[in-house]
């Protein structure tokens, strides 16, 4: 399943290494067999929204679609516990599971975050990735429907995730009118999900622990 890996990189923060990338992340779209055409052609639309144009916009954009709101936030968790008592021990049961597999977190990323999640998943067996795709099938479709009325091509990746997981994909929605670029102060402090060089198959949020 390393082809989830390179969808967590299509949702990291826009920087010139992630869009120095893009060669290698369309030679890993146009390579993945069980892409649909369509899921194809959006997540090349994506790669164009990574690397085209001055980086500040590109950065303000990914702002205004990822860090105004629980909508379209890449925190599985705010979807399926929002602020209930039940997210603590959802998230600490979820870095038991990465423990388990010899991972730990290599930085202040949260561990339900989906870009994390993906990369947890990368290194899993098909099976056992689908499933635990479908589990989180109704976080994921909501961050896609929010971004897809947002007119965002960040929501491609959530449709290929539903797909994956075998799963109904996202529905029609009404489109919202593009929404003002964010406030400079918001695009000050990225959270950079990228590697300088081959962004896709280095391991970027997990350090594997040593055995004992």
């Amino acid at each position: 399943m390393r082809f989830l890996k390179v969808l967590a990189v299509l949702l990291a923060y826009p920087s010139e290494p992630l869009a120095a990338a893009s060669g290698e992340l369309r030679q890993a779209i146009q390579a993945e067999p069980g892409l649909a055409g369509t899921d194809r052609a959006a997540l090349r639309s994506l790669v164009v929204e990574i690397e085209q144009g001055d980086l500040l916009e590109r950065q303000a954009r990914y702002s205004g679609w990822f860090d105004h709101g629980r909508a379209t936030s890449l925190n599985l968790f705010e979807h399926l516990h929002g602020e209930s008592r039940e997210r603590g021990p959802a998230m600490v049961e979820l870095k038991a599971l990465y423990a388990r597999h010899g991972l730990s977190l290599a930085s202040i990323e949260l561990p339900d975050a989906l870009p994390v999640f993906l990369e947890f998943l990368s290194t899993q067996p098909r099976d056992v990735a689908r499933l635990q795709l479908r589990d989180a099938a109704d976080a994921i479709r909501a961050i896609g429907e929010a971004l897809a009325v947002r007119r965002s091509p960040y929501a491609a990746v959530p449709q290929v995730l539903l797909s994956i997981a075998g799963v109904a994909g996202l529905s029609a929605r009404p489109v919202l009118p593009p929404e003002p670029p964010p406030d400079a102060e918001w695009a000050e402090a990225p959270v950079s999900f990228g590697a300088p060089q081959g962004v896709v198959s280095q391991v970027m949020r997990f350090v594997r622990r040593g055995r004992g």
